[in-house]
């Protein structure tokens, strides 16, 4: 390898890699891609194998200084994380060199933006998606930059990345074949990146407060995942939990408690729950307190024939499948408990990817990605609770929380106000869970909702719709929140319209992709 070609690569992974969120210095992000780019410029003719290995360090530097806390799950999961996630990254920037060397100019850049578009939006829906690292994330911890979010979601600020790069690398290039700087085009992309964090400052200035409120409990109980919480029974974990509600006196409207909070090998069997003396002591304990409950939850179901089993069910002897699930309770005084099924799962962890392809070869385990478990089942919609006096939330479990456009679909269904339950123990105390507690200002935003987050082992928090975290506990420890949280009724743009910007991007990456195998070659 050359060492100067080298040296841009990993300079561009560097860059990449210290814009994170949230350690990082976002403003590095509207240059990170600028050397790589240029190397790409500089080796065009000479070889698309030296293109995707120079793209390949780059991004496996990016990947592995953003995500290395998935080392705390398991080596296994991390390593195909970050070699997987790198490798699509390369293979989408070896196109867009392909692409370069046959079309124009113009249509090449409109490629760039739109092929990265349309790999962020597939990695949302595929059965390795791992969006994690999609470029409009990393402006989660920069609230006050993108509250046009609501707008434009995400993929707004993937847009503008890209947009700033390509202008930097304009500049980059005007200075090295004259050797100096052009002050009107590093002007003109200083602009690019300050209009819409000047409209952004207006939006917030604006933003009307919350006319309705209604009062919240959020339950942070920090008991370990690896040793202490799946050897516990549910019956013991409820005691613990009436023990720590009743040490607040009388409690709120709604009490919040994390993903699995009630998790039991292998659950409740869902179609007896209603009847189980776990649920009838529940129940008694909330009435006498006058409150309700949303808890993390497991739930299972059997199957004896495999005419009637669920494509997601794991078969375990003669006649006998299971689905196991994990899900969500809403426990209220005048209704039956509302149950909501996670349906955005872990890769490996709680779902074999194409199933139907890979279980005949590898049999009923899982890849182990972060610990061999069975596939979890799902839901096809998005449910939503409603509390005793109206008011809906969106029960929202762990990583479904990452996607922006499927959070969207509760507020369609009715939502005001979202919840997000979760379990980030599995990580210790890393970037991975402060990563996932940001990304949630995003959503907020989005959605224009507020927050009310529950996590076992921490950060518990509130964050208002505009991004803000307005109450949060630290990591590690064990508490509570007690607070008030707005609701409302109001539908954005990004909520009403979604990923218009990846249907655009859809449609001219489908167009350039045509037209460059529609071409003739040229001699």
């Amino acid at each position: 390898m050359n060492k100067n070609h080298l040296s841009y690569s990993v300079l561009s992974g560097i860059l990449l890699g210290l814009s994170w969120p949230t350690y990082g210095f976002t403003i590095l992000i509207f240059i990170s891609f600028v050397p790589l780019l240029y190397l790409e410029k500089l080796i065009r003719n000479d070889s698309s194998l030296k293109i995707f290995l120079y793209s390949y360090l780059s991004f496996f530097i990016w990947n592995s200084i953003a995500t290395w806390w998935l080392i705390y799950s398991t080596f296994f999961g991390m390593s195909f994380a970050i070699i997987v996630n790198s490798l699509l990254m390369a293979l989408v920037f070896t196109s867009y060199s392909l692409i370069s060397n046959k079309v124009s100019k113009k249509l090449s850049i409109i490629y760039w933006f739109s092929s990265w578009i349309v790999f962020e939006k597939f990695h949302l829906y595929w059965d390795f998606s791992w969006p994690w690292l999609n470029l409009g994330n990393v402006f989660s911890e920069n609230i006050l930059w993108i509250q046009w979010y609501e707008y434009t979601g995400s993929f707004g600020g993937t847009l503008w990345v890209l947009l700033v790069n390509y202008l930097f690398l304009l500049v980059y290039n005007n200075y090295i074949k004259t050797k100096k700087i052009n002050i009107v085009r590093i002007s003109f992309s200083i602009l690019t990146i300050s209009i819409p964090i000047i409209i952004s400052l207006f939006i917030y200035n604006f933003q009307e407060n919350d006319r309705e409120h209604i009062s919240v409990t959020i339950l942070q109980p920090n008991i370990d995942p690896y040793t202490e919480k799946y050897g516990r029974d549910n019956i013991s974990i409820l005691q613990d939990f009436k023990s720590l509600v009743d040490s607040l006196g009388e409690p709120n409207d709604i009490i919040v408690a994390p993903e699995t909070y009630f998790s039991e090998s292998p659950g409740f069997l869902i179609n007896r729950f209603q009847e189980s003396p776990f649920l009838l002591s529940l129940k008694d304990y909330l009435n006498r307190n006058n409150s309700q409950l949303l808890s993390g939850v497991q739930f299972y179901k059997l199957y004896n024939s495999s005419s009637n089993k669920s494509k997601t069910s794991n078969y375990i002897k003669d006649s006998l499948w299971i689905d196991v699930f994990n899900s969500s309770f809403l426990i209220s005084k005048n209704q039956k408990p509302q149950i909501y099924h996670k349906s955005k799962l872990v890769v490996g962890v709680e779902h074999m990817p194409y199933k139907n392809i890979l279980e005949p070869i590898l049999g009923n385990a899982l890849l182990n990605m972060g610990g061999t478990v069975i596939t979890r089942g799902t839901q096809p919609n998005r449910g939503v609770f409603e509390l005793d006096n109206g008011v809906k939330i969106a029960p929202i479990i762990c990583y479904e929380s990452v996607y922006g456009e499927y959070v969207t679909e509760y507020i369609r269904n009715g939502a005001q106000l979202l919840a997000i339950i979760t379990n980030d123990g599995w990580w210790s105390e890393s970037q991975g869970y402060k990563q996932h507690l940001s990304y949630s200002k995003i959503r907020s935003i989005e959605t224009r909702r507020n927050i009310i987050r529950s996590a076992n082992t921490g950060s518990s928090a509130i964050i208002n719709k505009k991004g803000e975290i307005i109450n949060q506990l630290d990591y590690n420890i064990k508490g509570v929140i007690n607070a008030k949280a707005g609701v409302t009724n109001l539908v954005t743009v990004y909520v009403k319209y979604g990923d218009f910007i990846f249907r655009f991007s859809l449609f001219f990456f489908s167009v350039i992709v045509l037209y460059y195998f529609g071409k003739k070659k040229k001699y």
